[in-house]
């Protein structure tokens, strides 16, 4: 039995037959629009389209025929103008092509614009043309697309159906466009780095392994922007950023994309604390940029990013919430045995930085909900930073916290090339079960052999700023094309 899709479907193919047999291209090579549809409306208001002929092009989002007199109402991506046609203006032959112009379809109209005498802004259609013919129905009525996992399949349709998808994507690159803006002022120069590379490092995660077959060795796909950032250090570079995509062969969440938009930034003679800084300066000027304000509605909270953020310990930040001090377990098997005293599920081979990693997105994160910085991590955490001055046990790392969640990441960067390739070294020895291991990239060793100045480096996850900005709960509101498992079409 014939669907009620399919027969549309197959409506709109008989349509196209009567195009093509009246010898018009519904599928033209180009279109010389006079101005966007946002353009022309701000032109009229000021008085100066008053009078002149306008060429729009959009997607009829609505159609009504009345006898001799049809509307049409069009969309460009800018905004959306409602077309009059007449008969007696456009002739009974061009008049009638109207019956094959459907929902869905784009088309290129030209006319003088009105107001109705209910104040509506109107274009006077005078001619008009089909620029390409939709083959398949769009979501019903324009109510928008509800089902979610379509909306993420079909993002296209998400964004022809849905104004709150196109204003999120919109944001998101106003986002990122200030970011860039903030640190090409601050001189900061922007590079690229190989996606493809023969040694995975820079972060604690388990990578995707693809073969090069011309030259017959694995490479993995770049789980992290640091070793190659700071080899342009090393190389003389004093302060460089690269914004580019990563990829982490992990769980997926809400808050967890296999592939994702990293920052990272390095600043040569400098540490974490001017790290810290160019956060907050940066999330200021941007929120002030993008929103208009430091303050931002999330979850019913008002969350400000003015200056200073909130700035605690970690080691005072997990006792407060969960009561265990970490200094007082010097192992994994030990505090292994006080995380299940608190009634924890704790996989056996997590070597004990995993496991403090485990108290603070379990205990202390979800309570972040003001901008705050968690400053200090064990050395045995953070096996590309420095050692904080005073306390050999700790290092010169922190971690920026919002709405609950991890968005940035940054050391006082190690320098010291005997010490970087003895951390590597004790770091594969303990967690030579873990999956998530950092491994040693020898030409990244030999490079800092060569002196890295003093330098600060940042890590900040974009999808997860722009979730915070947009108000979205899911990492898959702000991704254009999210990871999701392939399905089987019948």
């Amino acid at each position: 039995m014939t669907s009620r899709l399919e027969r549309i479907a197959e409506q709109r193919v008989d349509s196209l037959r009567r195009i093509r047999a009246r010898g018009i291209d519904p599928y033209p090579h180009s279109c010389r629009r006079s101005h966007t549809i946002r353009e022309a409306i701000a032109l009229f208001e000021e008085e100066q389209a008053a009078d002149q002929s306008t060429f729009l092009a959009g997607r009829v989002r609505a159609r009504r025929f009345m006898g001799k007199r049809s509307f049409l109402d069009i969309n460009d991506g800018s905004g959306k103008v409602q077309l009059s046609l007449r008969f007696d203006i456009l002739g009974g032959e061009r008049y009638e092509f109207l019956r094959d112009i459907d929902i869905g379809d784009i088309v290129g109209v030209e006319g003088k614009l009105f107001r109705t005498k209910a104040g509506e802004l109107t274009l006077e259609v005078s001619d008009f043309a089909m620029l390409s013919k939709s083959l398949r129905p769009l979501p019903e009525k324009w109510h928008g697309l509800a089902d979610v996992e379509k909306r993420y399949r079909q993002r296209y349709l998400d964004l022809i159906s849905n104004e709150d998808s196109r204003s999120i994507f919109t944001l998101r690159s106003r986002i990122l466009t200030a970011i860039r803006c903030f640190l090409d002022k601050q001189g900061f120069m922007e590079v690229e780095t190989p996606v493809l590379q023969p040694h995975v490092g820079g972060a604690l995660a388990r990578p995707f392994v693809t073969h090069h077959h011309a030259l017959d060795e694995d490479l993995y796909l770049r789980i992290a922007l640091e070793l190659h950032l700071k080899r342009l250090v090393i190389g003389g570079f004093d302060k460089v950023y690269e914004m580019g995509r990563v990829f982490r062969n992990e769980g997926v969440s809400v808050k967890h994309n296999p592939e994702f938009t990293l920052l990272e930034c390095y600043q040569a003679y400098s540490d974490y604390n001017d790290m810290m800084k160019l956060v907050e300066e940066m999330l200021v000027n941007t929120t002030q940029e993008v929103l208009g304000s430091t303050q931002v509605s999330y979850r019913g909270t008002t969350v400000d990013f003015s200056l200073p953020w909130q700035k605690l310990s970690l080691r005072e930040a997990i006792e407060s919430y969960c009561g265990i001090d970490f200094e007082d377990y010097p192992d994994a098997a030990c505090l292994r045995s006080r995380m299940v005293d608190l009634g924890m599920e704790v996989e056996p081979g997590k070597g004990r930085g995993r496991l403090i990693d485990e108290l603070l997105s379990t205990f202390v994160e979800p309570k972040l909900t003001q901008p705050t910085f968690l400053l200090d991590y064990p050395v045995d955490m953070s096996p590309l930073a420095k050692r904080k001055r005073g306390n050999d046990q700790l290092t010169e790392r922190f971690e920026g916290f919002v709405g609950g969640m991890e968005i940035a990441n940054a050391f006082t960067e190690l320098n010291d090339p005997v010490e970087q390739r003895e951390r590597f070294r004790q770091q594969l020895k303990e967690q030579a079960a873990d999956e998530e291991t950092e491994v040693a990239d020898e030409d990244f060793l030999q490079a800092l052999e060569y002196g890295m100045p003093p330098t600060g480096g940042l890590g900040m996850g974009l999808d997860r700023l722009v979730m915070f900005l947009a108000g979205q709960q899911s990492i898959r509101e702000v991704i254009l094309f999210p990871q999701l498992k392939t399905k089987s079409e019948p």
